[in-house]
């Protein structure tokens, strides 16, 4: 049975979102955030016939994003989907995205596919991370300009204002290397919530690769979130960038995808 969740099913439904914290970054941090009845935000729920939870999808502006440990109701929420006049994405899991797809009416417009990876423990610790520095508020426009810089990261929508207000909230947390009076490498969390959180903007100025700057960084920032009990997870696309993460303790967790459909 489907039905809409209300904060008295929150116990049940953290239940099982944090069975799995990194694979639920976004569903974690956006219930935290903004509960179960918001306009822009709604969750469903999908119970088996001894009343227990086992599957959820969440409703966040145009975006949904289901999550399920086994079989579930996957034409149900794709009905949930399709009634909805705003509904134009759909990213999750592969392996759960992929039972929903086939029953989704609404035209596909584009679906793309990336690695994803979640660290518990570092598997590098003998590597010196005392020469990188925690990033504060007003180191805002400099990690902006770094990123813009770097071409990977040229269809970035980052601001100097968001970046600030991240690291101001708590939201992001920022590590950076200097050399010559400059920023040269950087690593970042974003969507940070109470079990988890994801890493993005890893980048190095050209002209400073290969000295394990980005390393250094990934490593000290990991450090401090696994210290505090938090999970991490990032996406990536190119397999000798997932190498690098490897090696210091992510490991493949599987796919994440995201589906664009009509408007």
């Amino acid at each position: 049975m489907i039905r809409r969740l209300t904060n008295r099913d929150h116990e049940q439904c953290f239940a099982l979102v944090n069975s799995q914290p990194a694979e639920n970054l976004f569903i974690i941090g956006d219930i935290e955030a903004y509960g179960y009845d918001k306009d822009f935000q709604k969750v469903w729920g999908d119970f088996n016939e001894a009343g227990e939870l086992i599957a959820v999808l969440l409703k966040y502006e145009n975006n949904y994003i289901p999550f399920a440990t086994g079989d579930f109701n996957a034409k149900g929420f794709a009905e949930i989907m399709d009634a909805d006049s705003d509904f134009y994405f759909m990213s999750g899991l592969k392996d759960i995205t992929g039972k929903i797809e086939p029953f989704v009416k609404k035209a596909m417009v584009r679906k793309r596919q990336t690695y994803y990876a979640k660290c518990t423990n570092l598997s590098a610790h003998d590597v010196n991370v005392s020469f990188v520095k925690q990033a504060i508020p007003d180191d805002a426009e400099a990690l902006v300009e770094i990123l813009n810089s770097i071409p990977e990261f040229s269809d970035s929508t980052i601001t100097v204002e968001r970046k600030r207000r991240g690291l101001e909230d708590g939201t992001s947390r920022t590590f950076f290397v200097e050399e010559d009076g400059k920023m040269v490498s950087t690593a970042s969390t974003g969507a940070e919530n109470s079990t988890s959180a994801m890493v993005v903007g890893v980048a190095t100025l050209d002209n400073y690769k290969k000295k394990g700057y980005a390393s250094a960084c990934m490593l000290k920032l990991c450090g401090v979130l696994l210290n505090e009990g938090k999970e991490l997870c990032l996406f990536y696309d190119n397999p000798s960038a997932g190498a690098i993460y490897k090696r210091i303790g992510f490991q493949d967790i599987g796919f994440w995808m995201m589906y664009t459909f009509e408007h």
